[in-house]
């Protein structure tokens, strides 16, 4: 049977027609996730059979509506064109704080309570207290501990990498990856430093940082990217953009790592010769810089390869994961991205899900392709990390000709 234009076109339009309502849907969600986020720990926490006293229940209840109305307005006001560091402060730390109140008041506030009516605990009223006091002691832990996991300098993670078509010269290759430092309203210049020193101790030879250096200008945050000139490495220290240089003057950004002394790879490549062996070092710009209208800036892997022998390994730095699936198209050899700060605050790493094809680690893809996704180095936001620690990746790159 031949299908006519009409049948097409009717297929099309009954295809439009779900993705049009969840565009829709989506539009609302910055409404309604705000709402849901401060009311389900409210309910669950003060309004299912506790019976707190009346002062207890109105404070509780009055906090919730106060989180509710000035959590939006402090980020509006910290990351809008105010960009005012003490006003982001405070929504950022709101944001996370009531992320994980609304998580585990979910999780604790039915299997817990279940656990309780199955165990035949107390009444109705104690196991509703008892469930409100869990909740708080939980997320009080995760929150401390999450602080100072975000806080710390992140611990050092090594790994192996055997790439099929890399040299015997190039064994041994030592590359480490930072990325996803997002200095930002919190003065985080010390902790930088710190950083560095920890890179220098690890005799690179290739340094990388993938992206998201910093939310603000390059100007508002130079005191806290300064250190990164301190960076050591035997061959070269490479730079590519990320998402949150497009929200700051990413040209800005590009300038400042060029002052530097390190080389931004904005689509194009390097070469990394050892042992008679070579590497091309790539780098393509984060696939937001075309919308972002800013001349010249786009994510153009053909030209980062323009002029490459193609019987070389490639080494590609593009900031987000979901660029293998270009790097794969064209057979890069292994991809290193950040990005996803592998969810930061669990459980959200299961939304990152829905728009990477990788969380965190070395992955697979393609014929030939491999793509590491660095859990990052700092922190975005909310200055929390649970279950999602930092890292500064060792990456030894392994030949499978390398002697003995």
């Amino acid at each position: 049977m031949t299908e006519t234009s009409d049948t097409r076109s009717a297929a099309g339009a009954a295809q439009e027609a779900p993705r049009s309502r969840l565009q829709r849907l989506m539009r609302y969600i910055p409404l309604i996730a705000p709402v849901l986020l401060w009311a389900v720990p409210c309910w669950v926490l003060l309004h299912t059979g506790q019976r707190w006293p009346l002062p207890v229940t109105l404070i509780g209840t009055a906090l919730s509506v106060l989180g509710l109305a000035g959590m939006p307005l402090a980020m509006v006001r910290g990351h809008g064109r105010r960009q005012q560091d003490r006003a982001a402060i405070v929504g950022d730390t709101l944001l996370g704080c009531v992320w994980v109140l609304f998580t585990w008041s979910v999780l604790l506030g039915v299997l817990l309570r279940l656990a309780l009516t199955v165990g035949g605990v107390g009444d109705g009223q104690d196991r509703a207290r008892i469930v409100t006091w869990a909740v708080l002691g939980v997320a009080a832990v995760l929150l401390a501990r999450g602080y100072a996991e975000a806080r710390r300098v992140p611990r050092v993670r090594r790994l192996d990498v055997e790439l099929p078509r890399l040299g015997a010269g190039l064994d041994g290759t030592r590359v480490v990856l930072i990325t996803d430092t997002h200095y930002g309203p919190l003065d985080r210049a010390r902790w930088s430093a710190r950083v560095c020193e920890t890179v220098n101790t690890l005799e690179a030879d290739l340094v990388c940082h993938t992206g998201d250096i910093a939310d603000g200008t390059a100007e508002r945050r130079r005191a806290q990217a300064v250190p990164l000139g301190t960076v050591q490495a035997t061959r070269a220290r490479v730079y590519v953009t990320g998402n949150h240089e497009y929200y700051s003057e990413a040209q800005g950004w590009v300038d400042l790592m060029g002052e530097l002394g390190w080389e931004p790879l904005r689509n194009r490549h390097l070469l990394l010769e050892l042992g008679g062996d070579t590497l091309v070092v790539a780098g393509v710009d984060d696939v937001t810089a075309e919308s972002s209208g800013l001349a010249g800036h786009r994510a153009h892997l053909a030209g980062a390869l323009r002029g490459a022998d193609p019987d070389h390994p490639v080494l590609l730095l593009a900031h987000q994961p979901k660029f293998i699936d270009r790097a794969a198209a064209h057979g890069i050899d292994l991809q290193l991205s950040g990005h996803t700060h592998g969810g930061q605050i669990w459980p959200f790493h299961y939304l990152v899900r829905l728009d990477q094809p990788a969380v965190a680690g070395l992955s697979s893809h393609g014929a030939r392709t491999l793509l590491y996704t660095s859990r990052g180095t700092g922190f975005w936001g909310p200055p929390f990390r649970v279950f999602a620690p930092s890292e500064i990746t060792l990456l030894v790159l392994r030949s499978p000709r390398r002697s003995g």
